[in-house]
């Protein structure tokens, strides 16, 4: 990865909706330069996939640390997590929780039904979930 595909990448974070040629404009590139690298990013699964974030005022979002059972791989508990519905991100850390899961929703009543799916996949012990008031 060079500093275009940084610049590209940092474009998208910013405008997920950002056209070929607009990023194309702001870094040098052409359209299809950006287009090819967009799609090698993607196939090096550097881009993992391109979302709609809602903001906490139309929706609800809340961040869920998770203690994993040592005798289940916590790679196997993210990867069912990630496969859950409104589980934005999963990150595995260390320290006293192993996951953190990131959820949004168009209500509480739907990140709560995804911590509900959370809490019973197997391998989760414990979990700690705060409610996102403004970011």
């Amino acid at each position: 990865m060079d500093e275009k595909d940084k610049e590209i990448i940092r474009l998208l974070r910013e405008d997920g909706r950002a056209g070929y040629g607009e990023i194309g404009g702001k870094i040098g590139l052409s359209e299809g330069a950006v287009r090819k690298r967009i799609k090698t990013l993607a196939n090096a699964g550097v881009i993992r996939k391109f979302t709609l974030k809602i903001s906490v005022a139309e929706g609800a979002e809340a961040i869920t640390l998770l203690s994993t059972n040592p005798s289940f791989p916590t790679q196997a508990v993210s990867e069912m997590i990630r496969g859950i519905p409104n589980v934005e991100t999963v990150y595995e850390v260390t320290g006293e929780y192993d996951i953190v899961a990131v959820i949004s929703g168009m209500s509480v009543a739907e990140v709560n039904e995804c911590i509900e799916k959370i809490r019973h996949v197997e391998g989760i012990m414990k979990t700690n979930t705060m409610i996102v008031l403004r970011s």
